[in-house]
């Protein structure tokens, strides 16, 4: 994990690849989790046996937004602000879900720091880009351009 002091120190590390996450298998209990939660219960996330005969390769797949969820507790495990006080979502600039995840299938995030901008209150605005790889495939399931806000 990557230890960084302040939010301002994040500027040093504009344009570098901050890190890459361990692996994460999305089974199907996680699937149905996020299916209860959100009420998205669409049968390629939820119904196993219609799968089996109507889903390419028999497999349920992870909802795309579940997918997206997986970056704050991924980016967790890859970097750190030691000296913070809170840090707050911002939005996306872009999302695309590139390649379907199917059940138990391992993911991993990769991120690269695009820019630290000064914000309100001593705050840092980070815009980073967001790459979930799916493993032993070459398509990412995911690119996301997201924003967060970091407090002193």
């Amino acid at each position: 994990m990557r230890s960084i002091a302040t939010p301002q120190d994040m500027k040093h590390h504009i344009g570098a690849d901050i890190g890459v996450s361990d692996w994460v298998t999305i089974d199907q209990a996680t699937i149905d989790k996020f299916a209860e939660a959100t009420g998205d219960h669409q049968w390629i996330h939820v119904d196993v046996a219609r799968a089996k005969t109507d889903m390419p390769n028999g497999k349920t797949i992870a909802h795309g937004f579940l997918t997206l969820s997986l970056v704050p507790r991924l980016s967790a495990t890859i970097w750190t602000i030691e000296k913070r006080s809170r840090g707050l979502n911002y939005g996306l600039n872009k999302l695309r879900f590139t390649a379907p995840v199917q059940v138990d299938a391992r993911v991993r995030l990769k991120q690269k720091l695009l820019a630290a901008d000064d914000v309100k209150d001593n705050g840092v605005r980070l815009t980073f880009e967001n790459t979930i790889e799916i493993e032993g495939q070459t398509q990412p399931a995911l690119i996301a351009e997201g924003l967060s806000i970091v407090f002193p």
